[in-house]
């Protein structure tokens, strides 16, 4: 009874700790594909309203997620790396529209000191990754949507080199390398712990990562190839224990939302407004490797904000 009196007394004083978020602040979760990205869009928001304060909270995008849905934390943005993240775990109790603003593909990264470094080529890559003194990373399929992209990735390789076994063989070894963010293995490629792994191209941009170009049939960045990306799928953990939500092969599509719990929803239109303008957020996103998908298509979104419908296909076709 005294430990759990004492356990009590540690929640209280730490909850009396948490302080209020102020009123000319938001909180952004957001994948930590974005990192850099939307840093640089919250710095270039500021230098225009230098009262505001803007808190990024980086994390796998299924995390952020259940920070929201799991946690009842409150955040004033989502930016996710996957649309559906949004479309499975939010909708529609915590919000109620997604804005598709980017793509991005899959590319397998790696450092000049890595075994096969010299050799390896859109050939032999599986090859060289089976090696048994290659170290390959990935990300948590359950907690970021790189990991199960990787999962995909893998799959639709073993279909177009016709390799039997392969994406079951590589996910299968080293195991001790998987960690929760895709950017938490950067550190581990520049340290020499692993020598390969698959990341967005965008993220090898920006910091500076070499890397090999897969084919558009791998990558998951060309939208004309939608029907053949999903020929695979893979499974992560749902919201109730011991279900699982499937995920199939897609193009890949970043996407945003106001939760329904944003505490200071007018500030987040206005840095979203700022993020999706040609001259704010988007121009960052061209300058850091990702292809912007500005006008979206509204179709699927549910009800966009009215401030926000002017970013849409539908607003200039009515123009």
């Amino acid at each position: 009874m005294q430990k759990i009196s004492l356990g009590l007394l540690m929640i209280a004083l730490l909850g009396n700790c948490v302080k209020e978020q102020p009123k000319n602040a938001i909180t952004i979760f957001h994948a930590g594909s974005l990192s850099l990205p939307l840093k640089a869009a919250a710095d270039s928001f500021k230098k225009y309203n230098p009262d505001i304060t803007i808190y990024l909270e980086a994390a796998g995008s299924v995390e952020c997620a259940r920070k929201i849905t799991e946690l009842n934390r409150s955040c004033d943005l989502f930016f996710s790396a996957d649309y559906h993240v949004i479309k499975l775990l939010l909708a529609t109790n915590h919000t109620g529209f997604y804005i598709p603003f980017a793509g991005n593909r899959m590319v397998l990264a790696y450092s000049p000191k890595s075994k096969g470094a010299k050799a390896i080529n859109p050939a032999n890559w599986p090859d060289i990754l089976l090696q048994s003194d290659v170290a390959y990373g990935r990300s948590d399929p359950n907690a970021d949507p790189c990991g199960y992209r990787t999962v995909l990735t893998l799959k639709l390789a073993e279909q177009y080199l016709k390799h039997p076994g392969l994406a079951d063989s590589i996910l299968s070894k080293n195991n001790q390398f998987i960690r929760p963010k895709e950017v938490d293995l950067i550190t581990l490629l520049q340290t020499g712990a692993i020598d390969y792994f698959l990341i967005y191209e965008s993220v090898a941009k920006q910091h500076n990562l070499s890397y090999l170009i897969l084919p558009d049939s791998i990558n998951l960045s060309n939208p004309v190839l939608a029907k053949h990306y999903e020929s695979v799928s893979t499974q992560i953990r749902g919201t109730i224990p011991n279900k699982f939500i499937t995920i199939n092969g897609e193009p890949i599509v970043y996407a945003l939302t106001i939760p329904h719990s944003s505490k200071n929803p007018e500030l987040a239109l206005k840095f979203t407004q700022y993020f999706l303008s040609d001259s704010g957020g988007i121009k960052i996103l061209k300058s850091m490797g990702q292809n912007p998908l500005i006008p979206f298509d509204t179709l699927g979104c549910g009800k966009i904000p009215d401030s926000l419908l002017k970013f849409s296909v539908q607003n200039e076709n009515r123009q």
